[in-house]
């Protein structure tokens, strides 16, 4: 079997391909950020999936070069006690984005479709009428301006529990494999049918899912990052480059004696 191209003789995508594109597209996205800002745009995109999906590792590559003042991410925890006792939309509505910001939902009001359905964590009648309400809702945000982008990341069921292993025998993943994350590995057929159903009512016209093949994390950052720039048409408002000039020589300053100062220990010394 023969490399093509960007693809390594086994089908998977070489490394230093997936860096250049990378790198290329984050260069893009950051295009995308002046132009979010110059017309004063509000961007809310939502990242939806299973656990171990991939959606925390997009969203890194998205904000990795982006000014966090404009692109910000929310990932909420479970609501508190008073939360469960407003509208249910309420807790996640001061997080949507002013004129000149982009906000991405590391999961989102979707929520109550997904884990609180399967695992039970609401009633029938509050399910329910999460289905009748979010496109109501979400109608609501795009005719006032907003510009609503909605991802689910799919990955198979051999896929996923690669990726609970992983983190199982990784120190530094293990935060990642929760109590809830092993229920999830129990309930795949229901999370499937839970999925099935909410995009059945929250598929629409004017506010679709787009759904991103998730097996190869690395092809799903790029087709992301890609299909978001595709979403938001936008100019290169690049300034000018800019000339430095020489700096000025410092007049009547005296540093203090190092000495002084208390500094922190080099480990690396040679």
């Amino acid at each position: 079997m023969k490399e093509e191209g960007h693809l390594k003789a086994n089908g998977l995508m070489k490394k230093s391909f997936y860096m250049d594109e990378l790198k290329r597209l984050q260069i893009e996205l950051v295009k995308l950020q002046e132009f979010i800002k110059a017309k004063n745009l509000r961007v809310v995109v939502i990242f939806e999936g299973r656990d171990a999906a991939g959606k925390g590792g997009v969203i890194k590559r998205i904000t990795e070069r982006l000014n966090p003042r404009i692109c910000r991410v929310v990932a909420l925890g479970t609501p508190t006690e008073k939360e469960k006792t407003q509208w249910y939309f309420q807790r996640y509505v001061p997080h949507l984005p002013s004129g000149g910001e982009m906000v991405l939902f590391d999961r989102s009001w979707y929520n109550r479709a997904g884990v609180e359905r399967v695992m039970g964590f609401c009633t029938d009648d509050q399910y329910w009428e999460f289905l009748r309400s979010c496109p109501n809702f979400e109608r609501m945000l795009i005719r006032s301006g907003m510009i609503l982008i909605k991802y689910w990341f799919s990955v198979s069921e051999e896929e996923q529990e690669k990726r609970f292993q992983s983190r199982l025998h990784d120190p530094s993943k293990r935060w990642k494999l929760s109590d809830m994350d092993l229920k999830s590995r129990e309930m795949w057929v229901e999370y499937s049918r839970a999925k099935d159903e909410m995009f059945s009512y929250t598929d629409t016209k004017i506010s679709p899912w787009f759904v991103v093949n998730a097996d190869n994390k690395e092809k799903a950052h790029l087709n992301t990052i890609r299909h978001i720039l595709k979403m938001i048409p936008f100019e290169d408002l690049t300034p000018p480059p800019i000339e430095l000039p020489s700096r000025p020589h410092a007049k009547g300053y005296v540093r203090p004696p190092i000495q002084e100062q208390t500094f922190v220990e080099d480990f690396y010394k040679a």
